[in-house]
């Protein structure tokens, strides 16, 4: 039977180009990978002979062959001899690039290995957080060994390439139709092996010591923030590159203030006189100043006093939020006799106009029980 066009097989034109290529074939490839097809008998064929256009069709002078003679260029000792002496190792490169991203994300890196990242817990005040600060932090942590600058050899000496991988950090074995690759059982994916260890690390080319960093709070930070400090986290292994430290922000319960974003909210209570008759009082602002507010006449429990631009700086900005002062009128307690006297007295000259709000909300308290008495 006639072999099947290699253009037909990926479902391309002739005119393709690499990428379209590519992306033809692995489409197909994993339509009928014979794991995905374990029910087809002819799916492991068909799978062949997409492997096989792909492997003629990407390299161009076996393209510009078949173009010209088709099949024949491969027959009776042709171009094609070469194929099958490289299928297995393009083998494993198209189950990786095609199945890389199931199995873990695509090659793995080998070699030195990235250090770990760190967190650091940092709590500030309110008023820090307002005007920001340089804090000085110490932290525990891995640095590069200084005896072995990181290549976990003893000094005068230097890693050797694994003999087992030939400092390829991964060895290949052939499991039926697939040649499969592996982390090298012996230097681990390094790809290189210390024969003489460094005295200080012990061959892993960092030491624990603790680190003082000065760390930059800028003005308007908010609790729970996270600050990136790249580089400062672990050492890696063997001279790799270091992780990051990532400081994380609490901010202190203030006594007087509680903040929402850039605005500052402070509760005040103030006398029954001065919420009936009106007055003033100063109160603390969070840059360490002082402001006077006006109470009017007949202030109710809960008025709400916006002071603009007196709240907490916008992050990297030069503008500022606001400040609400809300009153609470305290009632007053343990009265004396004439205190007694003095407000049963008010209480028998005030009216209805006097206590507007409650004088409405029992109205509609006696028209509700009315209604549902009918």
């Amino acid at each position: 039977m006639s072999k099947a066009d290699f253009y037909e097989t990926l479902g391309v034109s002739r005119g393709a180009g690499d990428k379209e290529l590519k992306s033809a074939f692995r489409k197909k490839a994993m339509q009928f990978h014979p794991d995905r097809n374990p029910d087809d008998p002819d799916a492991e064929s068909r799978f062949k002979e997409v492997n096989e256009a792909y492997e003629i069709l990407k390299d161009p002078e076996k393209r510009a062959a078949y173009d010209r003679y088709g099949h024949a260029a491969f027959e009776q000792g042709g171009m094609g001899q070469g194929f099958g002496s490289d299928f297995g190792s393009s083998m494993s490169d198209i189950f990786e690039d095609i199945f890389g991203d199931m199995m873990g994300g695509g090659r793995r890196s080998r070699g030195r290995e990235r250090g770990a990242d760190l967190r650091y817990n940092m709590e500030i005040t309110l008023e820090e957080a307002f005007h920001g600060k340089t804090a000085e932090i110490e932290v525990p942590t891995s640095v590069t060994c200084t005896s072995c600058s990181g290549s976990g050899a003893k000094p005068g000496t230097s890693p050797k390439p694994c003999p087992t991988c030939a400092g390829m950090g991964k060895v290949r074995a052939t499991q039926g139709f697939f040649t499969v690759e592996r982390t090298c059982p012996t230097c681990h994916g390094r790809g290189e092996i210390i024969d003489d260890p460094c005295d200080s690390c012990g061959g892993v080319g960092r030491t624990t010591e603790n680190r003082n960093l000065s760390v930059n709070i800028p003005a308007g930070i908010e609790d729970g923030t996270r600050i990136r400090l790249s580089g400062e986290g672990e050492a890696g292994v063997r001279g790799g590159p270091p992780g990051d430290l990532y400081i994380f922000l609490t901010q202190k319960p203030h006594d007087l203030f509680q903040r929402d974003g850039a605005d500052i909210f402070c509760r005040v209570p103030i006398s029954m006189t001065t919420a009936i008759l009106g007055g003033q009082f100063e109160v603390p602002t969070v840059d360490g100043g002082k402001t006077r507010v006006r109470v009017p006449e007949g202030t109710q429990s809960g008025k709400q006093f916006r002071l603009r631009g007196k709240g907490m700086p916008v992050l990297r900005s030069q503008q500022y939020g606001d400040m609400y002062i809300q009153v609470e009128v305290e009632t007053p307690r343990k009265l004396t006799k004439r205190q007694r006297e003095l407000i049963q007295e008010f209480d028998s000259l005030t009216n209805d106009d006097n206590h507007p709000d409650s004088t409405g909300f029992f109205a509609k308290v006696k028209d509700f029980i009315e209604r549902i008495s009918e």
